[in-house]
């Protein structure tokens, strides 16, 4: 990515922010989600098996995944390499099933074998780190402690000159001061969404871009 220009003021941003979104929401009307789940550990799950994985890909791997193991006590007790033979197809499995067992013993041990609604508690589970626990405590409690800053999200947001850096920590600070807290949630969905089918990274359809007037990192 080319070089942004420095931020500008913490008013502007924000006004900016907020005209993005509007255009994101008349574009987006029924934004979501794109991750399936029943409930916090379902979500919990499929957040965890997202890393460095399509959404799509998870999505075809959890309906099994959840039908041989029902519940954390199931993930729990399983044996390892029965976990990692179920989610083989997502990558990195034998990390991800280590994070999966350790997450539902975890829950067992710490919180009756619920995912709780606290971002302190949740960020100790293993394999929820912020951007993993701000996910589920939106999309589940409505609850979020910040924007979910995933890949798309922190490109396009240091394209809209909304951030200046590419750590997904100092990037979620930013955009916590910029993004007004009741658009937390959306807002990660509506730049997905905006990735997804303009601005790609490998191949930016910027002549149809609706953000394009404030981008300041222009392909």
């Amino acid at each position: 990515m080319p070089d942004a220009k420095p931020l500008k003021t913490l008013r502007t941003r924000r006004k900016n922010a907020r005209e993005v979104i509007a255009v994101l929401r008349e574009e987006f009307p029924d934004t979501q989600c794109s991750l399936l789940h029943q409930d916090a550990w379902q979500l919990l799950v499929a957040t965890i098996l997202s890393a460095q994985c399509t959404d799509a890909r998870v999505n075809m791997v959890t309906p099994s995944l959840f039908e041989q193991f029902p519940t954390p006590q199931h993930f729990a007790d399983a044996p390892i390499e029965e976990i990692e033979e179920a989610i083989r197809s997502t990558g990195f499995y034998r990390n991800k099933a280590k994070s999966l067992q350790g997450a539902a013993r975890a829950l067992i041990e710490r919180h009756g074998g619920e995912v709780p609604n606290d971002m302190a508690k949740l960020v100790k589970v293993p394999g929820a780190g912020r951007k993993t626990a701000n996910v589920v405590l939106g999309e589940v409690f409505n609850n979020p402690d910040g924007v979910v800053v995933d890949t798309h999200v922190g490109r396009i947001s240091e394209k809209l000159g909304f951030t200046d850096t590419g750590d997904p920590i100092k990037a979620e600070r930013q955009l916590n001061e910029v993004i007004p807290r009741e658009d937390w949630r959306d807002y990660g969905h509506l730049i997905i969404d905006h990735g997804r089918k303009t601005c790609k990274a490998r191949a930016p359809k910027c002549d149809d871009c609706r953000l394009y007037r404030w981008c300041v990192v222009r392909a």
